[in-house]
């Protein structure tokens, strides 16, 4: 469990009583939602994303279906565990040519997957939830869209050998806050969004809850 945000008396900006809680373990939202000054504990969720992926699939959903179901269910389980905070669930696809991509299961598929976006355009899925006593307050799905430099086989076992398995923890095998930089020529989208957790959209959530002074 990771906190963050305000310490030493009441902050003036956030009027809930109890931190916010933050259903994930990913880095990158993470440092997007300690980037709002934000009283926040991190407590990662335990669902089996792979079985709501392939219900929501086999049901015809697509991407956005896909990561708003996850966000859902990590937002509702922590909150289940946590009835009087609010809890923000998030989760993120990428999509291509009609297929859609989640976190790769090993290194090679990671490469396959980078492989196959290499010199497209492919569109992130991010998905955010917010929920209270198991009950959901709201949710959103918000886009960005990315493209890819053609990418050299040199390049890319380069690239997988320094950034590591971190690559297996995102949606499309990079996290553009760090070594994932490289691999684009273009980006057209907040960069929260693509960090996984769209703050603007969860910022409006929770001056809607009342956590915030609007």
């Amino acid at each position: 469990m990771e906190k963050a945000g305000a310490r030493g008396g009441r902050d003036r900006l956030w009027r809930h009583p109890e931190p916010l809680l933050l259903a994930s373990k990913s880095f990158g939202r993470q440092l997007a939602l300690r980037q709002t000054g934000l009283p926040f504990e991190a407590h990662p969720a335990e669902i089996d994303e792979r079985e709501i992926e392939r219900r929501i699939a086999g049901e015809g959903g697509g991407p956005d279906d896909i990561v708003a179901a996850l966000s859902r269910a990590k937002a509702l389980k922590i909150s289940w565990e946590f009835p009087q905070a609010l809890v923000v669930g998030a989760d993120q696809a990428a999509s291509c040519a009609g297929k859609i991509f989640g976190k790769p299961a090993d290194m090679g598929a990671a490469k396959r997957q980078l492989a196959f976006l290499s010199g497209r355009a492919h569109r992130l899925h991010s998905g955010v939830a917010l929920a209270k006593g198991g009950a959901l307050l709201g949710e959103t799905v918000v886009h960005a869209d990315l493209t890819m430099r053609a990418l050299t086989e040199e390049f890319l076992d380069c690239y997988l050998a320094r950034a590591g398995e971190a690559v297996l923890g995102s949606a499309g095998a990079y996290q553009v806050e760090g070594l994932g930089v490289h691999l684009f020529a273009r980006i057209d989208g907040d960069h929260w969004t693509i960090l996984g957790l769209p703050l603007l959209e969860l910022l409006a959530l929770l001056r809607q809850a009342g956590a915030l002074i609007d």
